[in-house]
């Protein structure tokens, strides 16, 4: 595929990180991302998929939803907390560079990462994006509903792992409406839009909100009711229900002492090995069409503890 035809405005750039040497052995994620992955013959049908990932700079959907900005800058430092981590992975991955949201042109760029994703989701490409707040999840949408597959009648299922619905009936699109979005647009394609959420915070989402959550039949885990077998039963049920599989997780479903650098740390929050597993699972799956990781804010990060869970849970996906 030739990555040039993307519509994206800051070019991956080349990574750095801790080098240990240059053979298999020593492989890190920095000497391994734009090149083909140790060991994978691209031409081999028992190859992996190959990845893809996209920076989404933006946090103007923050910004209206009246968040802490700085989201914008999550991108680069996810690929940072990335760079250094040991590459155990056997699929290639590619760095295709960042869609920047200028200003309030939201809405612009979400189309123009969505389009780029599609690009890539019809071209064979196991996609994901480094958000940018969780305006993210609607530049993602675009992406995946843009496909082939799911203009052929691929059953697509949202998995939100989040402490909110982002359900908010607002003026303007933002962090806090990409779902509602989602299920308009899936309505007007004659669609029922499969939305379900792992770690719903009760104190921290309106009655308004859970009332629209019930009137589109969302299905939800309330935050604490995440103990390991119940969690791991509802994505299993939520996956039974889907051909594809899009995943998006917002950090600030984790606790605050585990993902500090959020726009709305977690009070309660689900435990990381929770989360970690409920990624291993749809990984496992076979379902998994794209996902995304959105909300960090390395403004209010604490020793790169957030942006490191980022990681570690994007290498987790891609293993």
């Amino acid at each position: 595929m030739d990555f040039t035809q993307l519509a994206v405005d800051a070019p991956a750039q080349p990574w750095t990180g801790r080098n240990d040497g240059d053979g298999p052995a020593h492989r890190r994620w920095w000497q391994a991302v734009g090149t083909p992955a140790v060991g994978v013959n691209d031409s081999s049908p028992e190859a992996p998929v190959q990845a893809a990932m996209l920076g989404f700079a933006s946090d103007a959907g923050v910004l209206r939803n009246k968040g802490r900005v700085g989201a914008a800058a999550a991108p680069t430092a996810i690929r940072a907390a990335l760079g250094s981590l040991a590459f155990h992975g056997s699929r290639a991955v590619t760095d295709v560079g960042d869609v920047v949201v200028s200003g309030d042109l939201l809405e612009d760029g979400q189309a123009r990462a969505g389009a780029a994703l599609s690009s890539l989701l019809d071209a064979g490409y196991l996609t994901f994006v480094l958000g940018g707040g969780h305006e993210t999840a609607f530049a993602s949408y675009l992406g995946v509903a843009g496909t082939a597959a799911v203009a052929n009648g691929a059953r697509l299922g949202v998995l939100n792992l989040d402490a909110h619905f982002d359900l908010r009936d607002a003026p303007a699109p933002s962090s806090g409406t990409p779902f509602l979005q989602m299920a308009h647009a899936e309505a007007a394609a004659d669609r029922a839009l499969n939305y379900a959420v792992v770690g719903i915070s009760e104190p921290n989402n309106t009655r308004a909100l859970f009332d629209t959550a019930h009137k589109l039949d969302v299905k939800y885990l309330l935050d604490e009711d995440c103990s390991p077998e119940r969690t791991a039963g509802f994505v299993q049920a939520f996956l039974e229900t889907v051909d594809i599989a899009y995943l998006t997780i917002d950090l600030d479903v984790l606790p605050a002492a585990v993902a500090p650098g959020v726009s709305a740390p977690a009070a309660y929050g689900v435990p990381l090995p929770v989360i970690a597993a409920v990624c291993r699972q749809v990984a496992a799956s076979g379902k998994l069409f794209h996902f995304d990781v959105a909300e960090l804010n390395p403004a209010f990060d604490v020793d790169g503890r957030t942006a490191k869970v980022a990681a570690r849970l994007i290498d987790t996906l891609l293993r």
